[in-house]
């Protein structure tokens, strides 16, 4: 294990069949932090609006924060086996139980949001309380995200595999090819040179298909869950935020104004609040 000197450790634990790397901070009740797509727990995300890191030390002022790096993301391999979004869970699921965490609250933004979610629905008693962060669209088999990942990243609505050409393409026709430009750096700099194309097929094999929960499912998570959304998120939509949080038998809801699909403080004291409220109850 090694330590930063801003106190953010980093270790790697074996669980699921995976070596899952992860970095942690702070101290207090525990809290699994799950990164969207694209990125990583690496520094180099330590300013992107779509990533947690600017808000670690926050966040370590409440909790024990543990923060993995998705499998055929950052420093975590992937094994070859079928990608999943359930495979996610499960990885997640196995690193709480390989680091004894109890059961701890867990958080996702984006796609880290659809896997604390699944895990809920498959790990019941495993998660004391969750929050999804703008990681509920794809729980409409009908939702337009589906044609428009299809689109971003394998290079039209019909596409059945990623073109990374397209998406790098994509990214810079629309004046966010610094994004894209940071996240080949870092899948590079991790696994080596042309990973960041390995990690966009496996991004677009689990992304661009129905997970196979609806929101219907959602009244089978008995933790509280708070729902989370930017009035202009560009692919959760508030309607959809509603109709995820009207399922959930401990739900809560937030709609922060202004915001797009991001990250932002208004969200990690949102969440913080939620969170600590939830423990008291």
């Amino acid at each position: 294990m090694t330590t930063t000197a801003a106190e953010v450790r980093t270790d790697t634990v074996h669980a699921n069949g995976i070596d899952i790397h992860y970095v942690e901070t702070g101290e207090g009740p525990p809290l699994v932090l799950l990164h969207g797509g694209f990125v990583s727990t690496s520094p180099m995300w330590d300013s992107a609006p779509v990533a947690y890191q600017q808000h670690l030390a926050t966040l370590a002022e409440h909790f024990r924060v543990i923060a993995p790096d998705t499998r055929g993301s950052g420093l975590t391999r992937h094994d070859g086996r079928p990608m999943s979004m359930n495979l996610l869970a499960d990885d997640v699921a196995a690193l709480i139980e390989t680091l004894n965490l109890g059961r701890p609250a867990v958080c996702g933004f984006s796609e880290g949001g659809m896997t604390a979610t699944i895990l809920a629905l498959t790990n019941p008693g495993l998660i004391s309380a969750v929050v999804n962060d703008a990681g509920f669209d794809t729980f409409d088999p009908e939702a337009p995200v589906f044609d428009q990942l299809r689109t971003i990243f394998g290079g039209g609505p019909e596409a059945t595999e990623a073109d990374p050409d397209a998406a790098a393409a994509w990214h810079e026709q629309m004046g966010v090819g610094h994004v894209f430009d940071l996240m080949r750096a870092d899948q590079d700099a991790a696994q080596g040179e042309g990973h960041w194309r390995t990690y966009l097929h496996l991004f677009f094999e689990r992304a661009s298909h129905f997970p196979g929960y609806t929101f219907a499912d959602f009244g089978r998570i008995e933790v509280p869950t708070l729902v989370m959304v930017g009035d202009r998120d560009m692919f959760c939509s508030v309607e959809d935020a509603v109709l995820a949080y009207r399922r959930l038998p401990a739900g809560e809801l937030a709609v922060v104004p202004a915001t797009d699909h991001e990250i932002t403080t208004a969200k990690v004291a949102a969440l913080i609040e939620f969170l600590e409220r939830a423990r008291r109850q």
